[in-house]
């Protein structure tokens, strides 16, 4: 059975642990490098549990996290009605379980929550069909795209732009 629940900064090793696999088995989906987790503390990473405006969602599997995501609020006057989506990972374990629908859907509700909150938006990589899935599974969809969004040695990738309108 899984559990969904807001991470804080107690979690931040198993935080830290997830991320650096994440960039590890999945580098062209993520802008962040293994190379710069690496060089960021546990603080630092606490720092993001802590921030007032960003929830980050972990997924249990008994005690173990298996999956994240982070939902971050625009703090910007003339940007509060939006936020963004970052870092949704799931361990290749406990893929196709409904562990990212799980995550998704609880950042999702929290976005709800907001008073302010009107609009959702998320990146994903072109080639990754089954994030994008899942993402217009929960009511995401593609406003645009860029085709050399990053760059990882003489390799482009495209990104694609996903929203969710909540009101």
């Amino acid at each position: 059975m899984i559990n969904i629940r807001l991470l804080n900064e107690h979690d931040a090793i198993a935080y830290k642990e997830k991320r650096i696999e994440a960039l590890q088995i999945h580098p062209e989906v993520f802008s962040s490098s293994v190379e710069e987790e690496l060089d960021y503390s546990l603080e630092v990473h606490a720092s993001r549990l802590r921030a007032s405006n960003a929830y980050t969602f972990g997924a249990f599997e008994k005690d173990k996290l298996v999956g994240v995501v982070t939902l971050v609020i625009e703090m910007k006057r003339k940007l509060m009605h939006r936020s963004d989506i970052f870092a949704m990972y799931v361990t290749p374990e406990v893929r196709r379980l409904g562990v990212g629908k799980q995550l998704m859907e609880a950042a999702i509700a929290q976005a709800k929550e907001l008073d302010e909150v009107e609009q959702v938006y998320l990146t994903v990589s072109t080639n990754n069909t089954a994030a994008k899935k899942l993402y217009e599974s929960v009511g995401f969809e593609i406003i645009g795209s860029d085709p050399r969004s990053m760059k990882i040695g003489n390799k482009y990738i495209g990104e694609e732009m996903m929203a969710l309108y909540l009101k």
